[in-house]
């Protein structure tokens, strides 16, 4: 009774009053006028938000499903991708293409890292048959922003297609892919979209959906060229998350209110602020130079129980936070700050963390984390988004 809860996940995140509401109406008909008229309107904002010319096909699935969806539609079996592998999403690229029976390159990088351009070119030049390069440009499990941009002028040049996983990223920190020139971005409903989890988006450009055309379909259910000729009618191949789609489009309808430069310059902000709070309260950047807009990682002191500190922060002061995974489980925190998060979730956080830190042993002897987060925060939202303060 005395703390509101507070969702600082990296997903799922909290829903605006706005997209509840509209949820919440009577159902209509996935193939009737009223939806066909709908889905129309969701479309232009998609491409919008997307920056791209090309159709954005909505998938009743997580983002992993989009994930196989766009792996089943580019790449036959026998073909080689390369697969940067920085964190478990990257690892889940390389899963799933294998199970495509694909031949997959992995550039391993250590988790916390961002890949480097040259390392994506020099292994392109060592295996010049590939047909594609799978990463992440946000990696959720520890908060680095991979240089998908600088990538994109590598690829461009070749035969080759960059599918990005964009989950912890659209909505979140620009990414125009028509300007950029990825081929394949995808996204899934519960992050930065503010919605609850179940839709995936995924987009291709025209090079793309020139492969896309040439691959016979592997699986019944993820069939682009399917969803795309549905699309275009104003409608989805199979069953409808209609409710979904209705709260995408208020969502939708709050990007574009506010501007998409106004979005990104928050979600920024919001990044400084949780950034420099941790770093007052002594704790290491998971992800000390290239580092997402959506969520903050760092290092717990030795001897800091994670999973408690976690508990602590959830039961004391109604704050949920994320941990670690695989080898980093319970020596890392994860703060999500995306979609519907603003400055005050954020410093709840910290105060639950500074809390959660010391019931847990370790010695906090920081007593203005949150003057310098906010000042961090103020400061951010005077300059360009994705400028140091």
């Amino acid at each position: 009774m005395l703390n509101k809860p507070r969702l600082l996940t990296p997903g799922p995140t909290p829903l605006p009053e706005r997209v509840r509401l509209v949820m919440a109406q009577d159902m209509i008909h996935h193939r009737k006028p009223a939806f066909k008229k709908l889905m129309g309107e969701v479309q232009e904002k998609l491409r919008i938000l997307f920056g791209t010319s090309q159709p954005v096909l909505p998938l009743a699935c997580s983002g992993s499903g989009a994930m196989t969806a766009a792996v089943h539609g580019l790449f036959v079996p026998g073909e080689k991708v390369i697969v940067v592998e920085g964190g478990k999403f990257g690892q889940r690229w390389r899963e799933i293409a294998a199970l495509r029976g694909l031949e997959v390159v992995s550039i391993v990088v250590e988790w916390g890292r961002a890949v480097s351009l040259a390392e994506v070119e020099a292994t392109l030049d060592a295996h010049p048959d590939a047909k594609g390069v799978l990463m992440q440009l946000s990696e959720t499990s520890t908060g680095v922003l991979h240089p998908v941009r600088g990538i994109a002028t590598v690829t461009r040049k070749r035969d080759v297609l960059l599918v990005a996983d964009g989950i912890s990223a659209v909505g979140i920190s620009p990414c125009p892919m028509d300007e950029w020139g990825v081929d394949c971005l995808l996204t899934g409903s519960q992050k930065g979209l503010m919605l609850p989890p179940g839709l995936a988006l995924i987009a291709l450009s025209e090079r793309a959906w020139r492969k896309a055309d040439t691959v016979a379909p592997s699986c019944f259910y993820f069939n682009l060229p399917g969803e795309r000729a549905n699309c275009e009618k104003g409608q989805t191949l199979f069953t409808t998350p209609v409710s979904l789609i209705v709260g995408l489009g208020e969502s939708l309808d709050m990007f574009l209110e506010a501007g998409l430069e106004t979005v990104y310059r928050k979600q920024w902000a919001l990044t400084m602020l949780a950034r420099a709070g941790t770093a007052a309260l002594g704790l290491a950047p998971l992800a000390p130079e290239r580092f997402t807009w959506g969520l903050t990682s760092v290092m717990l002191p030795a001897g800091v129980d994670g999973t408690r500190l976690l508990q602590v922060a959830a039961d004391n002061h109604g704050v949920v936070m994320a941990g670690g995974q695989d080898h980093l489980k319970g020596r890392i925190l994860r703060i999500g700050h995306m979609g519907w998060v603003d400055w005050a979730d954020i410093v709840a956080g910290l105060h639950a963390v500074a809390s959660g830190l010391r019931t847990c042993g370790a010695y906090v002897g920081a007593r203005d984390y949150i003057e310098t987060g906010l000042a961090a925060y103020e400061a951010a939202l005077q300059v360009a988004p994705g400028t140091p303060v």
